[in-house]
């Protein structure tokens, strides 16, 4: 248990780490004078300055922040620094430094699937585990023990490739190859098409011949060009996926017994970092995807809460009210709270209750 909090704060740091170094280059990038750059919420256990700016240690290891001068609308700015204030830059580069940290953990999460795909990693082979009666691959012939090697002409490497070529294959009969001891030998295999829930809850229909994967596992190493576009692929698929699902939270199709929060990621962290580092790598990765999403959604108190501020400053050629302001931060940080209740109550349930 130790072991996962320690493995889930350095996972959580590392992130927010990231996100915040974003917002820090991009301020500098632009001339926006940082005041702070710290690690963690509250008391300071640790800091040092060097230029003008304040590197801290907090107290609280769930989150961070990087103070810019001019950021808060009480402060007093020196004549001398408004060229250098935050609140004196026009609205499109604000956008640009609140949009930096969640860009910079999706830019992180490639990176991290990328380490991953090109040092290499673990697949199901295409080995067959199981076969169930009254089911098209039995009826044809398939047995255990054989490995699937094509299908319709098309080279499977892995398990996952006998899914995505079934489904994207023409309607009708296929025809597999399988190895069988060292003898090669083709059987076509009509797919039946189910019924089943997706990740979203959601009924869709799938091809199915009735087999289960065994539980070997093969090295799989990819090469730099395909380790790359696999990175930005994966990536890209996965923050989609993440955007799909807090849609459908909202909307009542995902229960919000799903929200986790930090005590399920330590805990998951910790199991991952178990299984070896390229599965910690992997996880990390997607954290960090959920934290850049999740960053961008438009609540005030969050990035995108900035940058809808300054998008209807662009909009309508004026700053909002502060008074405005104040009332959306702060029904942003109620529903920010009620969202973090509701997660710890779930992580709560799930640790000790089991469900």
């Amino acid at each position: 248990m130790i072991m996962n909090i320690i493995y889930g704060i350095i996972a959580l740091s590392l992130l927010i780490l990231v996100h915040e170094l974003g917002h820090f280059l991009v301020a500098r990038l632009v001339n926006v004078k940082v005041l702070t750059f710290s690690l963690g919420f509250g008391k300071k256990l640790f800091r040092f300055k060097k230029g003008e700016t304040e590197y801290a240690l907090s107290l609280v290891p769930l989150g961070g922040y990087v103070k810019l001068l001019g950021e808060s609308p009480d402060e007093e700015v020196q004549e001398e620094d408004i060229p250098r204030s935050y609140a004196h830059k026009p609205p499109f580069l604000k956008i640009l430094i609140a949009f930096s940290g969640p860009f910079f953990n999706l830019i992180f999460a490639a990176l991290l699937f990328y380490v991953v795909f090109a040092s290499g990693y673990s697949v199901l082979s295409t080995k067959v585990g199981g076969v169930e009666k009254a089911y098209p691959a039995y009826e044809a012939g398939i047995r255990e023990g054989d490995v699937i090697v094509n299908i319709e002409g098309r080279e499977i490497d892995e398990w996952s490739d006998i899914m995505e070529t079934m489904m994207d294959a023409r309607p009708g009969p296929l025809r597999f190859t399988v190895n069988r001891n060292g003898s090669l030998m083709d059987v076509t295999i009509a797919p039946k098409e189910t019924e089943s829930k997706n990740i979203f809850g959601e009924t869709i229909k799938r091809r199915v011949i009735g087999i289960t994967a065994s539980s070997e596992m093969i090295p799989k190493r990819d090469t730099l060009t395909v380790a790359t576009t696999k990175a930005f692929y994966q990536t890209y698929n996965l923050s989609r996926i993440t955007v799909l699902g807090i849609v459908k939270l909202v909307m009542g199709s995902i229960s919000p017994k799903n929200v986790g929060g930090p005590l399920l990621i330590l805990q998951v962290a910790g199991k991952q970092a178990k299984e070896g580092v390229t599965s910690l790598i992997y996880f990390v990765a997607i954290i960090s995807i959920n934290l850049g999403i999740v960053n961008l959604l438009p609540i005030p108190v969050l990035d995108g809460g900035h940058i809808l501020f300054h998008l209807i400053e662009i909009v309508t050629r004026r700053r909002m009210s502060q008074r405005w302001v104040d009332v959306a931060q702060k029904i942003g940080m109620g529903i920010l709270v009620a969202v973090m209740v509701l997660a710890f109550f779930n992580d709560i349930m799930r640790i000790f209750v089991g469900k």
